[in-house]
C-alpha cells in the first residue's frame, strides 16, 4: 500500500500576511506621530496665546499707567521713587520688562516713579539717637534707608555718619542711610599675625609685644640621660638616677600658630616652635665638700632665652 504525502506551498500566503502586518504598524505610527505633533501645536498655542506685549508706560503718570496694563492683563508695581531733572513729579521714570516683552498674562510690571527736582533738604542726623534721627527724617518726607552698627567708644545708638551727607544737593532717591554706634564687645582686640618664621625668640617676641601680645615657644630637646646615684662616701649604690637636663640653646623660628596674616588674640595664645641649635652643658649639682672649709664652685647661667611651653588648651 503507497501511501502520498501532497506538500502545500504557503510561501505566497505568508508574504502578503507580513506585507498586512507592515502596513498596519507604519498606519499606527503615523498616527502617533500625527496625535505628538497635534498636542505640540496645541500646546505652543495655548502658551502663545496666553501671553501678552509690554505696552510701554515711560512717561505716564501712574493712574494712566495702571489703566494701560490692566488692559494688556498685567498687574503694576510701583517700587521705586527717584528724584528727576528731566520727568515730572508722578510720572513713570522708568519699566521692568521693556516695553514690546512678551510675558504671560498676569505679570507683575515693576516701576519706577520720578519725584520731580530736589526739592526737600537732607536733615543733619550726625549726634543724634537714633531714634531721634529716623523721626527728622521722616519729618523732611524721606525714607530711612540701611542702618548700620559700629563699635565706638560713648553711648550706644549714636549717629555717627549719614549717606547722603547733610544738605547734600543732587540726590537720586530721598532715602538716608545710617551709622549707628555701638558698645565695644567684650571679645579681646585683635591683630594681623605677623611673619616670626626664621626670626630669633628675642626679636619676634619684640614684635609680638609692640601688639600687646604674649608669645610663647617650644623646644626640641631628647630625653635626660640616667646616671647612677653615688652614696655620701663616693660608692655607687641603688637605681640609676636622671641626670640635670641640659639646657638646650634654641634656634630660628621653625614654625609658628597662627600663620601669618591670620586673626590673632591674646586668648588664641600665639606660640613658635624653635629649632634645635645645640645643648649646654647642665649645671652641675653641688658636691659634697671633701674637707671642711673647702669653697662652692659658683653656677652660671647660660646666655639664651627663656623658652615657655604654652600652657593646655581647655
Amino acid at each position: 500500500m503507497k501511501i502520498r504525502v501532497r506538500y502545500r506551498d504557503n510561501r505566497r500566503e505568508l508574504k502578503r500576511g507580513t506585507a498586512r502586518w507592515f502596513g498596519i504598524s507604519v498606519t499606527m505610527l503615523s498616527m502617533a506621530a500625527v496625535a505628538l505633533l497635534s498636542a505640540l501645536l496645541t500646546i505652543r498655542i495655548a502658551i502663545h496665546a496666553s501671553e501678552v506685549e509690554v505696552p510701554n508706560v515711560a512717561g505716564l503718570t501712574v493712574d494712566e499707567a495702571s489703566d494701560k496694563t490692566h488692559d494688556a492683563q498685567l498687574n503694576l508695581t510701583v517700587e521705586n521713587r527717584f528724584y528727576s531733572t528731566t520727568v515730572p513729579a508722578g510720572r513713570v521714570l522708568s519699566q521692568l520688562p521693556a516695553p514690546g516683552t512678551s510675558v504671560r498674562k498676569g505679570w507683575h510690571m515693576r516701576i519706577t516713579e520720578s519725584m520731580g527736582p530736589q526739592r526737600a533738604t537732607i536733615p543733619d542726623t550726625i549726634g543724634m539717637d537714633q531714634r531721634d534721627a529716623a523721626a527728622a527724617i521722616r519729618r523732611a518726607s524721606m525714607e530711612l534707608g540701611t542702618v548700620a552698627h559700629l563699635p565706638a567708644p560713648g553711648p550706644a545708638d549714636v549717629v555717627l555718619a549719614q549717606t547722603p551727607p547733610p544738605n547734600a544737593e543732587g540726590v537720586d532717591k530721598p532715602e538716608v542711610s545710617l551709622l549707628v554706634s555701638q558698645p565695644f564687645a567684650n571679645a579681646p582686640r585683635a591683630y594681623v599675625m605677623p611673619n616670626l618664621v626664621g626670626l630669633s625668640f628675642s626679636v619676634a617676641r619684640a614684635r609680638m609685644k609692640e601688639m600687646n601680645l604674649p608669645l610663647w615657644a617650644i623646644v626640641p630637646q631628647s630625653a635626660p640621660a640616667a646616671v647612677p646615684a653615688a652614696s655620701p662616701d663616693g660608692a655607687v649604690v641603688g637605681d640609676a638616677a636622671p641626670a640635670p637636663a641640659p639646657v638646650v640653646i634654641a634656634g630660628p623660628i621653625a614654625s609658628q600658630v597662627p600663620v601669618a596674616g591670620a586673626r590673632v588674640t591674646a586668648a588664641d595664645n600665639p606660640h613658635v616652635t624653635m629649632t634645635k641649635g645645640y645643648s649646654a652643658p647642665a649645671p652641675a649639682a653641688t658636691p659634697t665638700p671633701a674637707l671642711p672649709g673647702t669653697p662652692l664652685p659658683t653656677l652660671t647661667q647660660p646666655a639664651a632665652p627663656v623658652v615657655r611651653v604654652p600652657p593646655a588648651q581647655h
